[in-house]
């Protein structure tokens, strides 16, 4: 039995995750998905860090797992704490020293989105949010995610990335062929040229947790080694 720990992305909560969750428990795992303190503006990538490594506890076998922004925080915890594998979906990789709100310009995101929106008719990057980040979600359940949505402060883009490399922990990305926020050939782009890896895909949106949890389930479970 693995523990996945679930980090969620800006703005949003561990609500996220609540379909994933019995998936991965009714294969044999245990499951921890906090709410960071995204809200809070004295808390910055550090803090919310210290939420998650709080909401673990003692468990051990660990395989944290961060959506979107969640992936700045998401090595910071593989730092602290013995994590098996660290999986990143449709996330931003951040580099050390590199400030959060340098990351768009640093890595040529926006050229991309601008790119497949004039290849897809303006879907990609879409200010309507069941059009670029929900279009592949049950209409209700997107209703909800949006009810949801909480401010996201922005003292994490700020500051530096603390750590001076990449965990010492194996690492997968998963990317969503669907995405229309995060383009998938820029994230097979940031995937290699950042950690020198190749995705693993599966047809969804961004907000693959929602739309297709059964098959991330199956994903997750799959970098699990047998015991």
């Amino acid at each position: 039995m693995a523990t996945f720990v679930l980090i969620h992305g800006a703005g949003d909560t561990g609500w996220y995750w609540h379909l994933l969750e019995p998936e991965l428990r009714a294969r044999g795992h245990d499951v921890v998905a906090p709410d960071l303190p995204i809200d809070d503006d004295a808390a910055g990538l550090e803090e919310y860090a210290d939420a998650v490594v709080a909401a673990v506890g003692d468990r051990r076998d660990l395989v944290v797992v961060a959506q979107s922004a969640g992936g700045f925080t998401a090595p910071l915890v593989a730092d602290r704490l013995p994590v098996e594998v660290l999986v990143l979906v449709a996330a931003m990789i951040p580099a050390p020293g590199e400030p959060p709100r340098d990351w768009w310009g640093n890595t040529g995101c926006g050229p991309a989105v601008r790119e497949q929106a004039a290849r897809d008719a303006g879907r990609t990057g879409h200010e309507d949010p069941f059009v670029s980040f929900y279009h592949d979600v049950p209409h209700h359940l997107a209703e909800e995610a949006l009810s949801r949505e909480r401010r996201q402060s922005t003292t994490p883009g700020d500051a530096p990335w603390p750590l001076d490399s990449w965990p010492d922990v194996p690492t997968r990305f998963v990317l969503c062929t669907e995405d229309r926020f995060f383009p998938p050939e820029f994230l097979r782009r940031h995937a290699a040229q950042r950690l020198g890896i190749t995705p693993d895909e599966i047809a969804a949106g961004h907000c693959v947790a929602l739309s297709r949890p059964k098959e991330l389930a199956d994903m997750l479970a799959s970098y699990v080694a047998p015991r």
